[in-house]
């Protein structure tokens, strides 16, 4: 039975409309939602609503709920609606008359908040990891080739003397931004909503610390009211947060395609990393430096989505929330699988040092012999202007 059922009969059409993906989606949710119901359950344990058997139990039917989730094993049928209502269902099946016991005291809005932030954390957590990966690989490709010399470009024209090393530290400095903005971003994600309920508090006396504590948060979201109100306003900070790494991640592959290129020929990709075409066989093609630049895109659409769905709603809780997940569950799937192949071609990355020293042509080097006349005496733009008429080109051939 569904969780909310009374006994009248919903209309197919409705019913196939309103339970959308979430069968599907929430297998990903799954582990975390019975991390949170096994806190749950061990809350009304200390208030006496749940007996030590009982609670032994529902723990370890719970765990192995979480195992079979996390080995593929589960399939929700449509009639259950969604992950919070197969593990009901499958606790009343399984242990008994505790299986029933266990939604006391808490809303659907709370369990999924609560199962959304551990996911959330989690995640993040994973991301901070693999934007760690892509610094290392980035300081690794420095230190073999740091030294060698790039052209520096403005407006896509050569402007002044760069290096491998001042190029792949530049990047890893942007991601060391998006860490900074995570750690912010962490901290907000450190608070349980569980006990909340729907949106408006408990008649029951649970120890709300102690249930956060449970699951490793750092604390509670206290207000009610304000836990449903971060439901897809952290959604969309999350995704906000992707987008920054995507952006740099965009960036970055978009020079390695521009470095790459034949013409200039400064970076090589190694083949086990090109694709190639079906007719031109003579093709190496970076299709995966497009892809990952690409990726941005899909990321920003994700939170124009999420953000779309969440303005204009006033307090409490909606189901317009549930069209949250999918875009969330997408954008963290694709950022941390970009992060994982963009560090695999940075650490294959192949310096061709002959081609880079032969691409410092001599235009690189105006500014510097402008500041030298600058040491010398002369006036900064009088230097400009002796450097420029020494660089001037031949004038064209009449049109």
């Amino acid at each position: 039975m569904k969780l909310w059922d009374k006994g009248g009969q919903l209309d197919a059409a409705i019913e196939r409309f309103t339970v959308g993906d979430d069968p599907q989606l929430d297998l990903e949710l799954l582990p975390y939602d019975c991390a949170g119901s096994r806190a749950h359950a061990r809350g009304l344990h200390r208030i006496g609503l749940l007996t030590d058997d009982e609670l032994a139990a529902l723990e370890q039917e719970l765990a192995a709920i979480a195992a079979d989730a996390e080995a593929g094993r589960i399939v929700i049928p449509p009639d259950l609606e969604d992950g919070h209502t197969y593990i009901e269902d499958r606790l009343t099946r399984v242990v008994g008359e505790a299986g029933k016991k266990i939604h006391a005291g808490r809303s659907r809005n709370d369990q999924v908040l609560t199962a959304l932030r551990l996911l959330q954390r989690d995640r993040l957590a994973g991301l901070r990891t693999a934007v760690d990966g892509l610094r290392e690989a980035l300081a690794g490709l420095d230190r073999r080739a740091g030294a060698v010399p790039l052209p520096g470009f403005t407006h896509t024209r050569k402007a002044m003397p760069s290096s491998v090393g001042l190029w792949a530290q530049a990047w890893r400095d942007a991601l060391a931004d998006d860490l900074e903005l995570l750690a912010g971003l962490e901290r907000l994600l450190d608070r349980s909503p569980l006990g909340t309920g729907a949106g408006y508090g408990v008649p029951l006396p649970f120890d709300r610390a102690f249930t956060a504590a449970e699951m490793g948060f750092g604390g509670v979201q206290e207000n009610p009211i304000h836990a449903q109100l971060t439901r897809g306003k952290y959604e969309l900070a999350i995704v906000q947060w992707l987008t920054q790494v995507m952006l740099d991640i965009n960036r970055l592959a978009t020079d390695a395609i521009w470095f790459s290129l034949p013409e200039f020929g400064w970076f090589r990709l190694p083949d086990r990393f090109c694709t190639g075409s079906s007719l031109m066989p003579q093709k190496q093609n970076p299709d995966v430096l497009e892809l990952a630049r690409a990726a941005l895109h899909v990321v920003t659409g994700c939170q124009q989505r999420i953000q779309g769905i969440v303005g204009n709603q006033i307090s409490g809780y909606h189901r317009d929330l549930q069209w949250t997940k999918q875009p969330l569950l997408e954008a963290l799937r694709l950022t941390r699988d970009t992060l994982a192949v963009m560090t695999a071609v940075v650490d294959g990355l192949i310096i061709d040092e002959a081609r880079c020293r032969a691409a410092m042509t001599d235009e690189l080097y105006a500014t510097h012999r402008a500041c030298e006349l600058v040491r010398q005496g002369v006036p900064f733009r009088e230097a400009y202007r002796q450097v420029a008429a020494s660089l001037a080109r031949p004038a064209g051939p009449a049109g």
